[in-house]
């Protein structure tokens, strides 16, 4: 396959592998994924932290082949000590790039989340531990955090973080394109100029897609719901929808001034790979 260039950034999310078999098929999907020329690709960072060791491991396993990686960095769970460790570990890694979380708390942990408990704290940190040296990405919430007070609130807190220092920001997936432009809309009416970057789910598992949706707050409509209930019992037939129904969604964020896609690989290299190939070659050749 010959490789892509991209007219419109593409950038990829990896998960840290659980064992060795795990990490056998990552390195066969990154090393796939790289026909694609991703602008750089991200490493998950697990809820409280539960992933530390495996998102370094991951993150310096792609630089070797060739990535630009952002780590996750979550600020649960994490004292500063423990942050600036990190981050110097990164730097002398090469690490150019994080993705700054608040992150979730896992059940248990209770009020022990951590010396910092905002996103735009760790944005903060980062900037007055490492100046200039790391390209940060942010999270925005177009159908708003599933633990904000309000609409209004929720933009206030992206605000924070973009001023803060944030170059960036990364969407949580969605399947409301109109959800994204307001949500772009009213940023930039706070002053926010950073581009604002749509996260895009591949579908290709209509319960994990449910699960992966009730936890962030994600919205399936009802109609897509609908849809995929009636290919439940047929994976061949949801995968090529799921693939064409966002496939053309992506295309539809592209055409209205989208500044780049952000698609959750799952560390699946054949549907992120097809994808990619179906959006228009005007803007991927």
């Amino acid at each position: 396959m010959s490789e892509v260039t991209n007219s419109v950034p593409l950038s990829l999310e990896f998960f840290p592998p659980r064992d060795a078999a795990a990490q056998e098929r990552l390195v066969r999907a990154a090393k796939q994924l790289q026909a694609l020329n991703p602008e750089y690709i991200s490493v998950t960072f697990g809820a409280g932290g539960s992933t530390r060791s495996g998102t370094i491991e991951t993150v310096s396993m792609m630089k070797n082949l060739g990535f630009d990686a952002a780590p996750h960095l979550s600020c649960v769970g994490s004292s500063r000590s423990f942050l600036s460790e990190t981050l110097d570990t990164y730097k002398q890694l090469g690490i150019k790039r994080v993705v700054a979380l608040r992150g979730d708390i896992p059940s248990g942990m209770g009020g022990d989340s951590g010396e910092l408990h905002y996103a735009n704290e760790l944005v903060e940190f980062i900037r007055k531990h490492s100046g200039d040296w790391f390209h940060i990405e942010v999270a925005a919430y177009p159908e708003v955090h599933p633990q904000a007070i309000s609409l209004e609130a929720d933009l206030d807190f992206f605000v924070q973080k973009v001023n803060a220092g944030a170059n960036a920001a990364i969407t949580q997936y969605f399947f409301n394109a109109d959800a994204y432009y307001d949500f772009v809309e009213r940023a930039s009416a706070k002053g926010v100029s950073v581009p604002i970057v749509p996260g895009i789910m591949p579908i290709t598992n209509f319960k994990q897609l449910q699960r992966f949706s009730n936890m962030c707050g994600a919205e399936i409509p009802r109609w897509l719901v609908n849809r995929l209930v009636d290919y439940a019992d047929d994976k061949a037939s949801l995968r090529a929808f799921g693939l064409d129904f966002v496939s053309k969604f992506a295309q539809n964020l592209i055409d209205n001034g989208a500044p780049g896609v952000h698609i959750y690989t799952l560390n699946n290299a054949s549907v992120t790979t097809e994808l990619v190939n179906r959006i228009s070659p005007s803007l991927y050749r």
